[in-house]
């Protein structure tokens, strides 16, 4: 930490992001979420887009600070048109749960794809149940299959669970 704080004096955007973690998880510090948010906003207001993401986090969850679903899509649409996928993710999030803005599962789609043809595993799963659901697209198992296969592969889960219940669904349907 006495490095860090010396490097986010001197205005190293990472080492201000880095003095904002450390203050998020109590890491070598008291845990303290308005000291977070203090290092991340140096870090953000310089660009840096995983700060931008974990303040749009801050606000979506009220952690430090007051829920504010409008100040949370506005920092995390920030990080995600620097291409940030896991801002893209939680932007498709806000959108599939009516979370600040009216509830739109094309427009969830829309953000979940950004995010999840980076390789963001939650991205994928919400793609496979916004498919298996038919909500925002056609219902379409095969497409959810796919979509959960990805995220299954890296480990996720609940996608491991739904891809085993709609390859046996398939088996059943086909016999």
């Amino acid at each position: 930490m006495e490095w860090y704080l010396k490097a986010a004096n001197q205005g190293l955007v990472n080492a201000q992001y880095n003095v904002g973690n450390m203050y998020e998880q109590g890491q070598g510090v008291s845990q303290d979420y308005s000291q977070a948010m203090e290092w991340y906003l140096k870090a953000a207001n310089q660009g840096y887009a995983r700060a931008q993401k974990n303040i749009g986090y801050f606000y979506h969850f009220g952690r430090g600070v007051s829920q504010d679903y409008s100040q949370s899509m506005e920092w995390y649409l920030k990080a995600a048109h620097q291409g940030y996928a896991r801002a893209q993710e939680n932007i498709g999030t806000m959108y599939k749960e009516g979370q600040g803005v009216s509830q739109d599962y094309s427009q969830a789609m829309v953000w979940y794809l950004k995010a999840a043809n980076q390789g963001e595993v939650n991205a994928q799963y919400n793609i496979g149940d916004l498919y298996e659901e038919g909500r925002g697209v056609s219902q379409d198992y095969s497409k959810a299959i796919v979509w959960y296969r990805e995220a299954a592969d890296q480990g996720h889960r609940l996608a491991k669970t739904h891809l085993q219940n709609l390859q046996a669904l398939s088996l059943d349907t086909n016999k």
